[in-house]
Parts: C-alpha cells; sequence; structure tokens
C-alpha cells in the first residue's frame, strides 16, 4: 500500500535537476568572466575563448530553464518550491552573470586604452547601465510571481497566451547570442562598440519591466502532427549545431523585436483608429 501511494506522487526532482543545471550554467558563467577579466591586456585570444564558453553557458541555460517548467507541468510536479528556485535561478543565471559578463566583455575592455577620451567615463557608465540590467530583472521576475494574470498593453488576439514585458532568459540569451556571434572577442580598440553595446543593454532593460507583449509559445503544440514536430526539431538542432553563431544570433534578435514590431502596430491601428473616429465626428457636426 504505501508502494503504491508513493509511486503515484509526482517527480518533483526531475524538473529540480534542470533547475540545478540552470543555476551551475550562471556560476559556471560567472566562473569564466572571472577568468577572462583576471588576464593581462594582452592575452585577448585567451580571453576570448572564456567570454565564448560563459556566453554559451548562458545559451545552454535557456534551454534547461525552458526544460524544468515544462516537465514540471507535464509531470504534475509543480510546486511552491519549485518556483521559487526556479526565480532565484533565473536572477542569478540571467540576471547576475550576463549583467557580470556584459561589463567584463563589453565596457572594461575599452578601459584597458588609456588613450581613450572615454575612459574616465566608461567604467561608471557601464557599472549603472549592468547594474539597472540586474535590477529590472529582478523586477521582472517579481512582477511575474505576484501577478496572475497580468494584461499586456496590446493584448493580441484571443486565446493566445503571452507574456507581458521581455522575459529575462531571453534578454540574456540576447546579450549570449552577440558574445557568441563575434566568438567572444572583446571590444577593444573600436570604443563606439561599446556605446552600442550599452545601448542594447539598457533597452534590453527596459523591455524587461515594460508591459509589451511576447509570445509564450505555451499554445503552441509542436507534436500535434508527429512527423512535423520531428523535423522541426531536427532542422533546429542541426542548424544550431553546424552554424550557432548566426542562427542564435538570428532567433534572439527576432523575438527581442517581435515585441517591438507588435507594439508598433498596436500603437499604428491605435492612432488610425483615433484619426478616423475623429474624422466622423467631424462629418456629423458639419
Amino acid at each position: 500500500m504505501r508502494k503504491s501511494i508513493q509511486g503515484e506522487r509526482p517527480p518533483y526532482a526531475l524538473p529540480t535537476i534542470f533547475t540545478v543545471g540552470t543555476i551551475f550554467c550562471g556560476y559556471y558563467c560567472l566562473m569564466k568572466t572571472v577568468q577572462a577579466i583576471s588576464l593581462p591586456p594582452e592575452s585577448v585570444e585567451l580571453a576570448a575563448r572564456y567570454y565564448n564558453h560563459a556566453a554559451m553557458a548562458i545559451g545552454f541555460a535557456v534551454f534547461t530553464d525552458g526544460m524544468d517548467g515544462r516537465i514540471a507541468r507535464a509531470t504534475g510536479a509543480v510546486s511552491d518550491f519549485g518556483k521559487e528556485i526556479d526565480s532565484l535561478a533565473d536572477c542569478i543565471t540571467f540576471g547576475a552573470a550576463p549583467a557580470t559578463l556584459a561589463f567584463a566583455w563589453g565596457v572594461r575592455s575599452p578601459e584597458l586604452l588609456p588613450d581613450l577620451w572615454l575612459a574616465d567615463y566608461f567604467p561608471g557608465l557601464g557599472y549603472f547601465v549592468t547594474f539597472l540590467f540586474l535590477t529590472c530583472g529582478a523586477a521582472r521576475l517579481a512582477r511575474f510571481n505576484v501577478q496572475k494574470n497580468p494584461l499586456p498593453k496590446n493584448p493580441g488576439r484571443p486565446g493566445r497566451r503571452y507574456f507581458v514585458g521581455l522575459p529575462i532568459p531571453a534578454a540574456a540569451g540576447m546579450l549570449a547570442a552577440v558574445i557568441h556571434a563575434l566568438s567572444g572577442q572583446p571590444i577593444v580598440s573600436w570604443w563606439p562598440g561599446g556605446i552600442l553595446w550599452l545601448a542594447l543593454v539598457g533597452f534590453l532593460s527596459f523591455l524587461m519591466i515594460s508591459n509589451w507583449r511576447y509570445s509564450s509559445f505555451k499554445d503552441v503544440n509542436f507534436m500535434r502532427v508527429p512527423w512535423m514536430g520531428v523535423i522541426f526539431f531536427a532542422t533546429i538542432i542541426y542548424l544550431i549545431w553546424n552554424f550557432s553563431q548566426p542562427v542564435l544570433l538570428t532567433i534572439s534578435t527576432v523575438f527581442v523585436f517581435s515585441g517591438v514590431w507588435s507594439r508598433a502596430v498596436w500603437l499604428f491601428k491605435r492612432n488610425k483608429g483615433g484619426q478616423a473616429e475623429g474624422g466622423r465626428e467631424a462629418e456629423s457636426s458639419t
């Protein structure tokens, strides 16, 4: 009798294993970033290797973070403990780790150039922007945990499920995709690249705390037609395995700017609708 009752318990440990994997990826990213930033300026190639490994760890974490939630829902192993540890893991792996990586890779490297006119101001600006990324990511996670059914400004099609604001794994994945696309080569000789990098970090910070709509893909059943699901995932795996740099950068960019596009379309339709109503009122008054 006891054995049958225990056999009916949901496998809570299974999704937690993936959550622990997410935490490990964040820890690995931090360790590789510390190794890279500790090297002398002339060891650029070795630092690039460490930065690239740190970025790849964030990419693996995006996968493990997506799997733990799906496995928990599929097996009925959803628990309050799982939700809390998942949020803490996200704050470490997709908040603190990419913020540290972003500063070391894109901010500290231009600082190493003594003749750079921006060298006196660049580190302070970098500290602020990367800290802003971490803070906005933590606020995004807190809002997600507190609000039961947050509504985006542009709700989209009825029956579709959306994230309100850019999810923190997607924001961290975007930063990691850029670094991986450049093979971890730090921004050293071209200081405008550092400015563009901080602009991207700041823009992602804003998107995380915005109420813009992002598709959650939770209502998409890839296995509705099994053979199509197999072909789809096989294609994605093949492309990432052989062309990881352009493919991951493209996927991250498309997803990040999908929310910007849907917001722009919604504003255009709203303004167009307002002008049409104004025109009808003017005609009725005459």
